[in-house]
Protein backbone atom coordinates (compact mmCIF):
# COMPACT_ATOMS: atom_id res chain seq x y z
CA UNK A 1 0.00 0.00 0.00
CA UNK A 2 1.04 3.64 -1.20
CA UNK A 3 -0.09 6.50 1.21
CA UNK A 4 -1.98 9.01 -0.48
CA UNK A 5 -2.30 12.45 1.18
CA UNK A 6 -4.44 14.80 -0.93
CA UNK A 7 -8.11 14.99 -1.36
CA UNK A 8 -9.68 14.38 -4.86
CA UNK A 9 -10.48 17.44 -7.05
CA UNK A 10 -12.39 15.63 -9.87
CA UNK A 11 -14.35 12.43 -9.34
CA UNK A 12 -15.85 10.16 -12.10
CA UNK A 13 -19.02 8.15 -10.00
CA UNK A 14 -19.94 5.15 -11.92
CA UNK A 15 -23.49 3.32 -11.40
CA UNK A 16 -25.16 -0.04 -12.33
CA UNK A 17 -27.46 0.61 -15.66
CA UNK A 18 -30.39 -0.62 -14.19
CA UNK A 19 -31.23 0.39 -10.79
CA UNK A 20 -32.93 3.39 -10.05
CA UNK A 21 -31.96 3.35 -6.03
CA UNK A 22 -28.32 3.56 -7.39
CA UNK A 23 -28.66 6.68 -9.44
CA UNK A 24 -30.62 8.27 -6.46
CA UNK A 25 -27.65 7.58 -4.42
CA UNK A 26 -25.06 8.78 -6.99
CA UNK A 27 -27.00 12.13 -7.03
CA UNK A 28 -26.47 12.53 -3.37
CA UNK A 29 -23.15 11.44 -3.21
CA UNK A 30 -22.35 13.99 -5.93
CA UNK A 31 -24.32 16.81 -4.00
CA UNK A 32 -22.19 16.82 -0.88
CA UNK A 33 -19.27 16.38 -2.63
CA UNK A 34 -20.35 19.30 -4.78
CA UNK A 35 -20.84 21.59 -1.76
CA UNK A 36 -17.14 20.88 -0.89
CA UNK A 37 -16.02 22.13 -3.94
CA UNK A 38 -15.30 18.97 -5.88
CA UNK A 39 -16.02 18.18 -9.72
CA UNK A 40 -18.29 15.76 -9.98
CA UNK A 41 -19.19 13.77 -13.05
CA UNK A 42 -22.03 10.93 -13.09
CA UNK A 43 -21.91 7.82 -15.97
CA UNK A 44 -23.21 4.33 -15.96
CA UNK A 45 -20.24 1.78 -15.45
CA UNK A 46 -21.37 0.28 -18.94
CA UNK A 47 -19.55 2.94 -20.49
CA UNK A 48 -16.53 1.27 -20.24
CA UNK A 49 -17.74 -1.64 -22.49
CA UNK A 50 -19.53 0.40 -25.00
CA UNK A 51 -18.29 1.97 -28.51
CA UNK A 52 -20.37 6.00 -29.20
CA UNK A 53 -19.38 9.45 -29.04
CA UNK A 54 -20.06 9.58 -25.08
CA UNK A 55 -18.08 7.03 -24.07
CA UNK A 56 -15.07 8.59 -26.12
CA UNK A 57 -15.65 11.65 -24.45
CA UNK A 58 -15.67 10.39 -20.89
CA UNK A 59 -12.53 8.53 -21.86
CA UNK A 60 -10.78 11.31 -22.96
CA UNK A 61 -11.64 13.46 -19.89
CA UNK A 62 -10.38 10.31 -17.72
CA UNK A 63 -7.12 10.53 -19.74
CA UNK A 64 -6.85 14.29 -19.94
CA UNK A 65 -6.68 14.67 -16.40
CA UNK A 66 -10.35 15.89 -16.18
CA UNK A 67 -10.57 13.48 -13.73
CA UNK A 68 -8.70 12.05 -10.75
CA UNK A 69 -10.60 9.52 -8.94
CA UNK A 70 -13.30 6.54 -10.07
CA UNK A 71 -16.18 5.84 -7.33
CA UNK A 72 -18.58 3.02 -8.27
CA UNK A 73 -21.35 2.12 -7.11
CA UNK A 74 -22.54 -1.27 -7.46
CA UNK A 75 -21.49 -4.90 -7.20
CA UNK A 76 -18.43 -6.37 -8.36
CA UNK A 77 -19.84 -5.79 -12.23
CA UNK A 78 -19.98 -2.70 -11.82
CA UNK A 79 -16.41 -2.37 -10.34
CA UNK A 80 -14.76 -4.61 -12.73
CA UNK A 81 -16.54 -2.60 -15.52
CA UNK A 82 -15.10 0.53 -13.74
CA UNK A 83 -11.70 -0.71 -13.19
CA UNK A 84 -11.33 -0.68 -17.14
CA UNK A 85 -11.63 2.95 -17.51
CA UNK A 86 -9.57 3.77 -13.96
CA UNK A 87 -6.86 1.48 -14.86
CA UNK A 88 -6.32 2.91 -18.44
CA UNK A 89 -5.68 6.31 -16.95
CA UNK A 90 -3.95 5.12 -13.58
CA UNK A 91 -6.35 6.43 -11.14
CA UNK A 92 -7.73 5.63 -7.79
CA UNK A 93 -10.85 3.28 -7.80
CA UNK A 94 -13.13 3.33 -5.08
CA UNK A 95 -16.06 0.36 -4.35
CA UNK A 96 -19.25 1.16 -2.93
CA UNK A 97 -20.92 -2.11 -2.68
CA UNK A 98 -24.98 -1.94 -3.52
CA UNK A 99 -24.41 -6.12 -4.83
CA UNK A 100 -24.49 -9.18 -2.57
CA UNK A 101 -20.83 -9.83 -2.07
CA UNK A 102 -18.95 -6.93 -3.06
CA UNK A 103 -15.70 -8.67 -3.04
CA UNK A 104 -13.66 -6.07 -4.64
CA UNK A 105 -15.53 -3.00 -2.45
CA UNK A 106 -14.23 -1.20 -0.18
CA UNK A 107 -17.28 -0.18 2.17
CA UNK A 108 -21.17 -0.58 2.26
CA UNK A 109 -23.67 2.13 1.40
CA UNK A 110 -23.94 2.46 5.63
CA UNK A 111 -20.67 3.56 5.45
CA UNK A 112 -20.66 6.60 2.75
CA UNK A 113 -20.38 9.59 5.08
CA UNK A 114 -17.34 8.10 6.96
CA UNK A 115 -16.23 7.14 3.73
CA UNK A 116 -16.49 10.79 2.16
CA UNK A 117 -15.11 12.15 4.95
CA UNK A 118 -11.97 10.69 4.79
CA UNK A 119 -11.89 10.80 1.17
CA UNK A 120 -12.16 14.64 1.42
CA UNK A 121 -9.41 14.84 3.77
CA UNK A 122 -7.08 12.51 2.06
CA UNK A 123 -7.08 9.66 4.63
CA UNK A 124 -7.00 6.42 2.73
CA UNK A 125 -4.49 4.29 0.67
CA UNK A 126 -3.64 2.70 -2.28
CA UNK A 127 -3.43 -0.87 -2.92
CA UNK A 128 -1.79 -1.87 -6.07
CA UNK A 129 -3.55 -4.55 -8.21
CA UNK A 130 -2.20 -6.56 -11.26
CA UNK A 131 -4.14 -6.98 -14.84
CA UNK A 132 -4.00 -8.56 -17.41
CA UNK A 133 -3.04 -7.55 -21.12
CA UNK A 134 -4.39 -9.86 -24.41
CA UNK A 135 -3.34 -10.33 -27.64
CA UNK A 136 -5.15 -12.81 -30.59
CA UNK A 137 -4.76 -13.39 -33.92
CA UNK A 138 -6.39 -16.09 -35.74
CA UNK A 139 -4.96 -18.28 -38.87
CA UNK A 140 -6.05 -15.43 -41.25
CA UNK A 141 -3.88 -12.91 -39.71
CA UNK A 142 -7.09 -10.91 -38.06
CA UNK A 143 -5.96 -9.59 -34.47
CA UNK A 144 -8.21 -8.59 -31.53
CA UNK A 145 -6.75 -7.06 -27.72
CA UNK A 146 -8.11 -6.84 -24.60
CA UNK A 147 -7.71 -5.60 -20.85
CA UNK A 148 -8.39 -7.91 -17.79
CA UNK A 149 -8.88 -7.25 -14.06
CA UNK A 150 -10.40 -10.50 -13.28
CA UNK A 151 -9.50 -12.97 -15.95
CA UNK A 152 -9.13 -14.61 -19.35
CA UNK A 153 -10.84 -16.94 -20.69
CA UNK A 154 -10.38 -18.96 -23.65
CA UNK A 155 -13.47 -21.47 -23.64
CA UNK A 156 -15.28 -23.79 -26.37
CA UNK A 157 -18.17 -21.75 -28.13
CA UNK A 158 -20.29 -24.74 -28.79
CA UNK A 159 -21.27 -26.36 -25.39
CA UNK A 160 -21.67 -29.91 -26.67
CA UNK A 161 -18.53 -30.24 -27.76
CA UNK A 162 -14.48 -30.22 -26.01
CA UNK A 163 -12.19 -27.52 -26.98
CA UNK A 164 -9.20 -28.30 -27.74
CA UNK A 165 -6.08 -26.38 -27.01
CA UNK A 166 -2.39 -26.38 -26.42
CA UNK A 167 -0.08 -24.14 -23.51
CA UNK A 168 3.00 -22.88 -23.86
CA UNK A 169 4.14 -20.43 -20.91
CA UNK A 170 7.82 -18.26 -21.78
CA UNK A 171 8.29 -20.10 -25.88
CA UNK A 172 7.90 -23.83 -23.79
CA UNK A 173 4.84 -26.43 -24.53
CA UNK A 174 3.39 -26.84 -21.08
CA UNK A 175 0.29 -29.09 -22.14
CA UNK A 176 -2.15 -29.96 -24.34
CA UNK A 177 -5.72 -30.08 -22.93
CA UNK A 178 -9.21 -31.67 -24.48
CA UNK A 179 -10.94 -28.94 -22.35
CA UNK A 180 -13.68 -26.97 -20.99
CA UNK A 181 -11.77 -24.06 -21.40
CA UNK A 182 -8.75 -22.34 -19.98
CA UNK A 183 -8.45 -19.12 -17.52
CA UNK A 184 -5.72 -17.03 -17.15
CA UNK A 185 -6.38 -15.28 -13.81
CA UNK A 186 -4.45 -12.33 -12.10
CA UNK A 187 -4.97 -12.71 -7.85
CA UNK A 188 -7.71 -10.46 -7.51
CA UNK A 189 -9.42 -12.97 -10.08
CA UNK A 190 -7.95 -16.26 -7.83
CA UNK A 191 -11.29 -16.04 -5.58
CA UNK A 192 -13.70 -15.15 -9.39
CA UNK A 193 -14.33 -17.82 -11.72
CA UNK A 194 -10.53 -19.55 -11.09
CA UNK A 195 -11.81 -20.45 -7.81
CA UNK A 196 -14.51 -22.42 -8.99
CA UNK A 197 -12.70 -24.09 -11.33
CA UNK A 198 -10.28 -25.61 -9.05
CA UNK A 199 -7.85 -22.96 -8.53
CA UNK A 200 -6.03 -21.98 -6.24
CA UNK A 201 -6.71 -18.43 -3.71
CA UNK A 202 -4.10 -15.81 -4.21
CA UNK A 203 -3.46 -12.90 -1.80
CA UNK A 204 -3.66 -9.88 -3.53
CA UNK A 205 -0.15 -8.17 -2.78
CA UNK A 206 1.40 -11.48 -4.22
CA UNK A 207 2.87 -10.19 -8.30
CA UNK A 208 1.83 -13.26 -10.27
CA UNK A 209 -0.58 -14.88 -12.96
CA UNK A 210 -2.68 -18.15 -12.10
CA UNK A 211 -3.63 -21.02 -15.18
CA UNK A 212 -6.56 -22.91 -14.87
CA UNK A 213 -7.50 -25.55 -16.65
CA UNK A 214 -11.10 -25.71 -16.80
CA UNK A 215 -12.87 -29.83 -16.44
CA UNK A 216 -9.84 -30.96 -18.78
CA UNK A 217 -9.53 -34.52 -19.89
CA UNK A 218 -5.69 -35.16 -19.24
CA UNK A 219 -3.28 -36.22 -16.94
CA UNK A 220 -1.72 -32.61 -15.95
CA UNK A 221 -4.35 -30.89 -14.98
CA UNK A 222 -2.74 -29.20 -12.18
CA UNK A 223 -3.62 -24.99 -11.37
CA UNK A 224 0.39 -23.27 -12.09
CA UNK A 225 0.84 -20.10 -10.33
CA UNK A 226 3.46 -18.24 -12.65
CA UNK A 227 6.22 -15.42 -12.21
CA UNK A 228 4.58 -11.78 -13.42
CA UNK A 229 7.21 -11.91 -16.07
CA UNK A 230 5.34 -15.28 -17.56
CA UNK A 231 3.89 -14.77 -21.25
CA UNK A 232 0.75 -17.14 -21.89
CA UNK A 233 0.42 -18.54 -25.43
CA UNK A 234 -3.04 -20.37 -25.54
CA UNK A 235 -3.41 -22.13 -29.38
CA UNK A 236 -6.62 -23.34 -30.27
CA UNK A 237 -6.18 -27.10 -32.10
CA UNK A 238 -10.01 -27.92 -32.49
CA UNK A 239 -10.58 -28.35 -35.76
CA UNK A 240 -14.70 -28.63 -35.24
CA UNK A 241 -14.90 -26.56 -32.14
CA UNK A 242 -14.24 -22.94 -32.12
CA UNK A 243 -12.83 -20.67 -29.27
CA UNK A 244 -14.32 -17.88 -27.49
CA UNK A 245 -12.03 -15.40 -25.95
CA UNK A 246 -13.41 -13.65 -23.08
CA UNK A 247 -12.10 -10.73 -20.59
CA UNK A 248 -13.83 -9.95 -17.24
CA UNK A 249 -16.69 -11.92 -19.06
CA UNK A 250 -17.08 -9.82 -22.01
CA UNK A 251 -16.60 -11.33 -25.08
CA UNK A 252 -14.02 -9.92 -27.00
CA UNK A 253 -13.58 -12.69 -30.09
CA UNK A 254 -14.94 -16.28 -31.70
CA UNK A 255 -11.26 -18.09 -32.43
CA UNK A 256 -10.92 -20.87 -34.60
CA UNK A 257 -8.34 -23.51 -35.37
CA UNK A 258 -5.07 -21.97 -35.48
CA UNK A 259 -5.77 -19.46 -33.39
CA UNK A 260 -3.21 -18.11 -30.97
CA UNK A 261 -4.07 -16.06 -27.94
CA UNK A 262 -0.77 -14.58 -25.68
CA UNK A 263 -1.61 -13.13 -22.20
CA UNK A 264 1.00 -11.02 -20.13
CA UNK A 265 0.59 -8.91 -16.97
CA UNK A 266 -0.84 -5.28 -18.20
CA UNK A 267 1.23 -2.08 -17.70
CA UNK A 268 -1.98 -0.70 -16.59
CA UNK A 269 -2.60 -2.07 -12.77
CA UNK A 270 -5.45 -0.92 -10.89
CA UNK A 271 -5.03 1.20 -7.64
CA UNK A 272 -7.58 0.16 -5.75
CA UNK A 273 -8.62 2.97 -2.71
CA UNK A 274 -8.74 1.15 0.96
CA UNK A 275 -9.24 2.70 4.08
CA UNK A 276 -10.04 -0.54 6.61
CA UNK A 277 -7.49 -1.73 8.27
CA UNK A 278 -8.91 -5.39 7.99
CA UNK A 279 -6.11 -8.12 6.72
CA UNK A 280 -7.00 -9.79 3.48
CA UNK A 281 -7.92 -13.47 5.40
CA UNK A 282 -10.81 -11.11 7.51
CA UNK A 283 -12.17 -9.64 3.89
CA UNK A 284 -11.92 -12.97 2.50
CA UNK A 285 -13.78 -15.42 5.30
CA UNK A 286 -16.74 -12.13 5.56
CA UNK A 287 -17.30 -11.24 1.93
CA UNK A 288 -17.03 -15.56 1.36
CA UNK A 289 -18.62 -16.40 4.30
CA UNK A 290 -16.50 -19.42 4.69
CA UNK A 291 -17.69 -21.94 7.11
CA UNK A 292 -14.37 -21.84 9.28
CA UNK A 293 -15.35 -24.71 12.01
CA UNK A 294 -15.72 -27.24 8.76
CA UNK A 295 -18.46 -29.44 8.60
CA UNK A 296 -17.71 -31.54 11.73
CA UNK A 297 -18.90 -28.22 14.57
CA UNK A 298 -22.47 -27.73 12.00
CA UNK A 299 -25.28 -28.28 13.88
Amino acid sequence: MTERNSAPERILVTTHPFREDVGELAESIATTLRDKGIAVRIVPATIAALSDPEVVEVADRVSSGKADMVIALGGDGTVLRSASLSGEAGLPLLGINLGKVGFLAEAETGELPTVLDRLLRGDYTLERRTALAVRAVDSKGKHWAAWAFNEVAVEKAEPARMLEVSVDIDGTRVSRYGCDGVLCSTPTGSTAHAMSAGGPVVWPDVDALMLVPVNAHALFTTPMVMHPSAEVSITVESPMTPAALVADGKPVATLTCGSVVTITASDRPVYLVRMSERPYPQRLVSKLSLPVEGWRNQS
